[in-house]
């Protein structure tokens, strides 16, 4: 049997390049397809290995010692103020993301002009630089508020930074389930709130967590909206009052110092070892959770 299979592969590759060959055009484009693949592959692949190669060496003990000091430059207060920063900013924002999502998608009327205003405002939002959203916090939370410098006024300015992000992604997914899931909901007497919640919200779960995700490495990596409004404080903030800074921030500040230049690769190690931690233990949940609907 598997040299059957063997056999019907080596076929089919044979015959897919007697197809390439024939029609010039479609070999161009096969090539230069798998050449931009290679090279996008081969750039992220020596982004990793040079802030490996750099960093790695410079991960000692004193760099994760509980309090920050001029000497050891701990990032541990930076670990943990990431963590809280990622959490309090999506605890704020992913509630409104997927119920707005979901107002736009089962409850709103198609062609409504309110529907169209709301798509716009968050495309455009979500391209505008970070460093207008830190200035906005700036001018908002820290001045208006008087929340000044502190944790908080940094989780609502990523918060609305990540709104548009997780509404649209999560649109996106409510649109990809099935109409036949909602029909036959409905025609098992189930109202339209137990068909959102039961049946539509649990399908489209694995493509909200993507959402979820992207939000995630977009805040663990923010810089400017966090300096104009969280702070650069390196400790760990007793109360979400005071000021902290992100593990992306403790990077910025070490290499913008030029003190300790190898310490702030060893961030970025630690920084993109948190980021693929998180992205692995999101797949394995959105794996469980789709196990779990079949």
């Amino acid at each position: 049997m598997p040299e059957k299979i063997r056999a019907i592969n080596k076929t089919s590759t044979l015959q897919k390049a007697k197809n390439y060959l024939r029609q010039p055009l479609s070999l161009s484009l096969f090539l230069l397809v798998s050449l931009a693949a290679l090279l996008t592959v081969a750039v992220l692949f020596f982004i990793i290995v040079y802030i490996l190669i750099k960093g790695v060496p410079y991960l000692t003990p004193s760099l994760f010692e509980l309090a920050y000091t001029t000497e050891n430059v701990s990032l541990f207060p930076a670990i943990i103020n990431t963590v809280y920063m990622t959490l309090g900013s999506l605890l704020i924002a992913a509630p409104l993301g997927i119920f707005t999502a979901v107002y736009l998608v089962e409850y709103a009327k198609r062609g409504n002009r309110a529907v169209a205003l709301i798509r716009l405002t968050s495309e455009t939002l979500s391209g505008i630089p970070s460093i207008v959203y830190g200035l906005f916090g700036l001018l908002l939370f820290v001045t208006a508020l008087h929340w000044g410098f502190s944790m908080l006024a940094g989780m609502f300015t990523l918060a609305i930074m990540i709104l548009p992000l997780i509404m649209r992604t999560t649109e996106e997914a409510l649109k990809a389930v099935p109409d036949a899931y909602r029909e036959a909901s409905f025609g098992l007497g189930a109202g339209k709130l137990r068909t959102v919640f039961r049946v539509v919200l649990p399908s489209a779960v694995p493509g909200i967590l993507a959402g979820i995700i992207l939000a995630i490495g977009r805040i663990v990596g923010e810089t400017a909206a966090l300096i104009y409004t969280a702070g650069t404080v390196a400790k760990i903030p007793g109360t979400p009052m005071e000021s902290g800074r992100t593990l992306a921030i403790h990077m910025y500040a070490l290499s913008s110092e030029g003190l300790h230049t190898d310490q702030a690769y060893a961030t970025a190690v630690v920084l993109l070892v948190t980021v693929l931690l998180i992205n692995m233990l999101s797949a394995v949940i959105a794996k469980r959770l789709t196990k779990g609907q079949t």
